[in-house]
């Protein structure tokens, strides 16, 4: 269909000659379409701010991941060998001057889990002197070669820009999986949009209502007794204040005052009426779901599946903070190991995560009553290097 009116006279309309009237105007088309819900926008900026700091279900999934990850110490080994004092903990344990190990960390994953990418940049600052730093996720663009392939990232900030290669030395860029991007991750939040949007929605509805007098919406209906319609006047009238002094959410619940046979019928739906608790809930139990936290820990009712909080917490470690941990160490270990140019891993401790205790302790408890293993394959079980010479016995 051409988008220029009116159409030209060809083979398609059959040569048909325009009708034109003298009287006629310029002419038009309308389009109809029924409405849509209008979603928030999926950049970092607009995420971070509708999610992490308008929402408390999005805020506290992202804190207590990042935080609970954040904790978990870390483990370094050359080989099978566990190394105790290296410049590669220390660099964690202080990536720049003015973030400490945790804190470090704690926005690492944070910029995983709201953007779904994460860029660290290695500065040599000297002889044995190196500092990470964080790029923020909407400030960074992946620069490809002529392969396709990533090379480097563009920062920007202001108007100044710098390019940062793609290599040991210079950054490394985090992704989480996503099946439609080749050089972006996908963040979790975005997959609980619509979630979010609903939860945000009803609470700003429920603060309009509540400013209002908690009434709901309805509706003007005139039958005087003597019957009749309203002037062209009066409906002018009676339309242009509804408009200026009742409509939108922010006047939702005004009172009015109704004269010549005019009488309200409400027809908005009440809190009960839409189930509003229940909305809010199921919300928050899709935003939870997709941040992989039980919605136990975040203090949502109606959906305990698991038998304690003691179950929930260890679930929520083994399902979702250590795969988080595990995949950020191999990529730190990945592009950090050139730098050093030693064979070193990167792992983290298990056994100082307070949240798996009962684990371990089940664990030990079980190897300690295995009476074909020795001493020294129970010590590798749990993850200890074989007893020295003059060491006692596990026992």
């Amino acid at each position: 269909m051409a988008w220029k009116w009116p159409w030209p006279r060809n083979a398609g309309n059959g040569g048909a000659r325009l009708e034109t009237k003298d009287s006629a105007g310029s002419g038009f088309i309308a389009f109809h379409a029924q409405g849509e819900a209008s979603w928030t926008r999926r950049d970092y900026a607009t995420l971070a701010r509708e999610g992490f700091m308008r929402n408390p279900i999005v805020h506290r999934a992202v804190r207590l991941i990042a935080e609970s990850a954040a904790s978990i110490p870390w483990l370094l080994y050359e080989g099978n060998s566990e190394i105790e004092a290296h410049p590669l903990l220390d660099l964690l344990e202080r990536p720049n001057q003015r973030q400490a190990g945790a804190t470090f960390l704690e926005a690492l994953y944070g910029h995983l889990l709201l953007a779904g990418n994460a860029y660290v940049e290695l500065i040599e600052a000297g002889v044995e002197a190196r500092e990470l730093h964080l790029l923020r996720p909407d400030r960074v663009t992946v620069v490809t070669d002529s392969a396709g392939w990533p090379a480097a990232l563009d920062h920007r900030e202001g108007s100044a820009r710098r390019r940062v290669a793609l290599h040991a030395g210079g950054a490394v860029h985090l992704t989480l999986f996503h099946p439609l991007e080749d050089h972006y991750g996908f963040p979790p939040l975005e997959a609980a949009l619509m979630a979010l949007d609903t939860h945000n929605a009803a609470g700003r509805w429920n603060k309009a209502l509540l400013d209002n007098s908690a009434r709901p919406s309805g509706a003007l209906v005139y039958a005087p007794k003597e019957g009749g319609n309203l002037t062209d006047e009066q409906f002018d009238r009676l339309k242009a204040e509804l408009e200026q002094g009742y409509s939108g959410a922010t006047r939702a619940g005004r009172p009015l005052l109704l004269e010549g046979g005019l009488d309200w019928k409400a027809m908005g739906l009440t809190p009960r009426d839409m189930d509003f608790v229940e909305a809010k809930h199921s919300a928050s139990r899709d935003i939870a779901l997709a941040f992989g936290v039980p919605p136990m820990l975040l203090g949502i009712p109606g959906d305990n599946t698991y038998a304690n909080y003691q179950e929930a917490n260890r679930a929520f470690y083994r399902l979702t903070v250590l795969p988080l941990v595990a995949r950020t160490a191999r990529d730190l270990s990945a592009w950090l190991r050139p730098v050093f140019g030693e064979n070193l891993r990167l792992w983290y401790d298990a056994d100082r995560v307070d949240g798996l205790t009962s684990d371990r302790d089940a664990l030990w408890a079980r190897l300690e009553a295995a009476s074909f293993l020795t001493d020294d394959e129970k010590r590798e079980a749990v993850g200890y290097q074989p007893r020295r010479a003059g060491e006692g016995d596990l026992s």
